[in-house]
């Protein structure tokens, strides 16, 4: 038979003078042992991202303009402002304890009672620094005053002891009432706190 193909190409291109792509090319005697990579579908990224063993994780950090080795430093913005956040709770006091506050208004009448005497004497003790007492007594004395009697004594009245004993006395009344009014209003406000859920608060805290 006759072959009527004509001559006939005696390789691809691609194939006609090495080894196929999956397969490793073969090694001289001169050549160094050197290992082997796949080919790749598409192409490493520029300047980082190669394959294990090419250098492209070298090369991506000095294409950044980093050192090799040196971890990345993240850097603060500048242009933020950091705002102090507010927490806020919202608080209702369902009840007062009636003994508690007993004792909190006992205390603080009784330092009320004492600031009052002790204004009452200094407020005196300028009043009569001043000579208040003796111009006013004498314009009492001469308006009440007759033939017989000399009218009445304002500075023996109001002496000094006097002013003290009435200002304590009433500094004691005032205890009692204010512990009395603050322990009642304890108890009121338990009964109006039942019906309407009480006093509601809040409460607001800086980070």
């Amino acid at each position: 038979m006759t072959d009527t193909r004509g001559p006939q190409p005696q390789g691809y291109d691609g194939y006609a003078s090495g080894a196929l792509p999956s397969e490793r090319e073969p090694q001289g005697q001169g050549q160094s042992a050197q290992p082997y990579h796949p080919p790749q579908a598409y192409p490493s990224p520029a300047g980082g991202g190669g394959t294990p063993g090419t250098g492209g994780a070298q090369g991506g950090a000095q294409g950044a303009g980093q050192q090799p080795g040196v971890a990345a430093v993240r850097l603060p913005r500048t242009g933020a402002r950091t705002t102090p956040r507010t927490r806020k709770a919202r608080l209702r006091v369902a009840k007062a304890d009636p003994w508690s506050v007993m004792k909190v208004s006992f205390l603080l009448s009784i330092a009320l009672g004492i600031c009052t005497v002790v204004a009452a004497a200094v407020l005196w003790m300028v009043m009569d620094a001043m000579g208040v007492f003796s111009t006013v007594g004498g314009t009492i004395s001469e308006a009440t005053g007759s033939n017989e009697s000399n009218g009445f004594d304002l500075q023996s009245f109001l002496s000094l002891p006097r002013v003290l004993i009435f200002t304590s006395v009433i500094a004691m009344i005032d205890v009692v009432l204010a512990t009395a009014l603050a322990t009642l209003g304890a108890f009121i406000y338990n009964l109006s706190a039942g019906f309407v859920g009480g006093v509601e608060l809040t409460l607001a805290e800086d980070e």
